[in-house]
């Protein structure tokens, strides 16, 4: 027997009674996952939302993060993807940035904080792309490999697992709280 779910145009819908196998069955659980993109936090007291979440990937002979912290301020430019470019244009001063390796390490670094607002790209030659300066915060204390973050579970959508060339990404809170107590970066930074 069938019925149907919305009314006589709808689609069929098959009675489990019609099958005796079919009764023994458990029904699937239906799960949904929402995620959101790094938004801003609520407003804190003193009225200023909390930073946003990021992270940016950097081959290690390019940028790696030991030279963001001897040299205690970079500008992170030479950005060229659109939706990086997107990302990168949300930033904002005192926003919160995990350090990727990529290349051979392919691992998270360390952490870092935006210092100043997106501002233009010196070392691009038509001047649409932005720049930021970075400040570092900690060194990981571990390093937190790809195969370890593809591994966690609330890491699952993170850019880094789903668009593995996508250089600037914001990161939503579960997976930014797996990542910085998996590299044993302070929460509170």
């Amino acid at each position: 027997m069938t019925r149907s779910a919305c009314g006589p145009c709808g689609p069929a819908l098959r009675d489990p009674s019609d099958n005796p196998d079919d009764r023994a069955l458990p029904e699937p659980a239906m799960t949904t996952t929402r995620t959101t993109p790094a938004s801003p936090k609520p407003a804190s007291p003193a009225g200023e939302a909390a930073p946003r979440r990021f992270l940016v990937k950097t081959e290690p002979t390019e940028l790696a993060y030991a030279t963001l912290a001897k040299d205690r301020r970079v500008t992170w430019d030479g950005v060229r993807n659109a939706l990086a470019q997107r990302h990168l244009a949300t930033m904002r001063k005192g926003d919160l940035v995990l350090v990727y390796h990529t290349g051979k390490e392919k691992a998270l670094a360390g952490l870092a904080r935006v210092a100043s607002a997106p501002k233009p790209d010196a070392t691009d030659p038509a001047g649409k792309a932005l720049a930021v300066d970075l400040v570092p915060v900690a060194a990981a204390a571990t390093p937190v490999t790809l195969a370890a973050i593809k591994a966690d579970a609330r890491c699952a959508d993170l850019a880094l697992v789903r668009m593995p060339r996508l250089s600037v990404m914001p990161v939503a809170e579960p997976a930014w709280r797996a990542l910085l107590a998996a590299a044993g970066l302070p929460a509170d930074a």
